[in-house]
């Protein structure tokens, strides 16, 4: 049977390589759609965990992986000869930076390499991991054509970029329109046909992967640069005595023209801070430097160096030094009510406050403990104890579980970077700071 008729049907089988926060959802919505799905990952940890049904991932429904495991539509394993048996194979491995901001395509290479040794007549490959333009011509198709197979004819290769928002309550994988681009108008189809059985959205096609990579680069550098705009705002405004909080709700009162980005203490997760940099790393081919970005880079990454520094003047306001501070940090996920720690700003913060020798101890509601850089760390409770004891609580993130009029009764001084006291804070004045 041609694989586009069993993707119509739903009889082909589908591998899904990198079980992480994008991969364990779309393989979970493929096995949802009705396709036996094989999810493929080099942690025996999360291979172990996906065959018992437990869940690990916060877009996931406990319940629904659990009955798709169950019920035979979805199971894992860590052994790549299995690929062999997948008529489509999508790749959602990491693509990170080193620490020259450079790509690294090391789980992409690895991943396609393992998919080329088995490739077979009649396979779609679909890479979701986000690159640089590029990447799925230049990179995976030679490797996959390696074996003596033709792209378009024998098999049919695509990129369909993942569009991820952990913790969005409104947008997960199954309703967000996707965007697909193929080698071949074939390969377009077999992608578009596949997404379309699987997704209740629009899928989106574009006339080759370059153009669905740079999609994707330019949805992240949209939003590196506006928030690189906004934290400079906040700097100057603060200078100049001005609330940028109400500046921001002022101008959103604009029906058109206007959309409002918040500042904070930097930016994490996997895409804003990291994808716009494949742009400026492939820029450099066509001796092109992408100012806006690198320039919107600096002022992110400065961020955390900002919030140590309005801290230390907000606590020698108050005749403390940072170093020997007792110092609560609300918050170390990259963003709200999730226990993503991915590029998160708040560690960077927690390095700078130790390396000035203040003491400092966590709050998370959604993190007990987690390592960085060699260093274990536990998070601890939220009692009346703790925040009086505290010099300076310092919220780096706006988690909606913390009950933050408990913190304002109890702490003597508060450098809220979220605003997530507004509403609460005019009944004390004198103890919240705003970044």
């Amino acid at each position: 049977m041609a694989l586009l008729d069993k993707i119509k049907d739903k009889t082909a089988k589908i591998g899904v390589i990198g079980l992480g926060y994008v991969g364990l959802p779309l393989a979970v919505e493929k096995a949802k759609a009705g396709y036996k799905v094989l999810g493929f990952d080099i942690q025996k940890e999360k291979v172990e965990k996906v065959n018992k049904g437990i869940n690990y991932i916060g877009d996931v429904v406990n319940s629904e992986l659990e009955k798709l495991v169950d019920d035979g539509y979805l199971s894992a394993t860590g052994d790549y000869d299995r690929i062999k048996e997948c008529d489509c194979v999508t790749i959602c491995v990491p693509t990170p930076l080193d620490k020259y901001k450079q790509p690294d395509l090391s789980f992409v290479v690895d991943s396609t390499k393992e998919v080329a040794k088995r490739l077979h007549p009649e396979m779609l490959i679909v890479l979701e991991s986000t690159t640089y333009p590029g990447t799925t011509e230049e990179v995976i198709l030679p490797l996959l054509q390696e074996y003596g197979f033709k792209v378009g004819k024998d098999f049919y290769l695509a990129f369909s970029p993942e569009r991820v928002d952990p913790g969005n309550l409104i947008y997960k994988t199954k309703n967000t329109p996707k965007v697909v681009g193929g080698v071949t108008e074939k390969c377009t189809l077999h992608a578009k046909t596949l997404y379309e059985n699987v997704l209740n959205a629009e899928v989106f096609t574009v006339s080759s992967p370059k153009e669905a990579e740079m999609s994707k680069i330019l949805e992240n550098t949209f939003r590196i640069v506006n928030i690189g705009l906004i934290n400079e705002m906040a700097i100057l405004a603060k200078k100049m005595g001005i609330n940028i909080w109400q500046v921001i709700d002022a101008a959103a009162t604009k029906p058109f023209g206007f959309m409002p980005f918040y500042p904070g203490p930097g930016v994490g997760g996997h895409c804003i801070p990291i994808d716009p940099f494949y742009l400026t790393y492939k820029a450099r081919e066509f001796d092109y430097h992408t100012r806006i970005i690198e320039l919107a880079g600096e002022i992110n990454d400065y961020m955390p160096e900002y919030v140590i520094e309005r801290l230390m003047d907000i606590l020698n306001e108050n005749k403390k030094c940072l170093n020997g501070s007792k110092i609560l940090m609300l918050g170390v996920s990259y963003k709200n009510d999730i226990d993503d720690l991915r590029e998160s700003p708040a560690l960077k913060v927690l390095e700078l406050l130790e390396k000035k020798g203040a003491e400092v101890k966590i709050h998370d509601p959604y993190i007990k403990n987690f390592s960085h850089k060699g260093i274990e760390y536990k998070t601890v409770d939220l009692t009346k104890e703790l925040l009086e004891e505290s010099d300076a609580v310092l919220i780096t993130t706006g988690h909606k579980k913390v009950n933050y009029n408990f913190v304002l009764e109890n702490a003597d001084i508060v450098f809220d970077t979220k605003n997530v006291t507004k509403g609460l804070r005019e009944k004390y004045p004198e103890k919240v700071s705003l970044l």
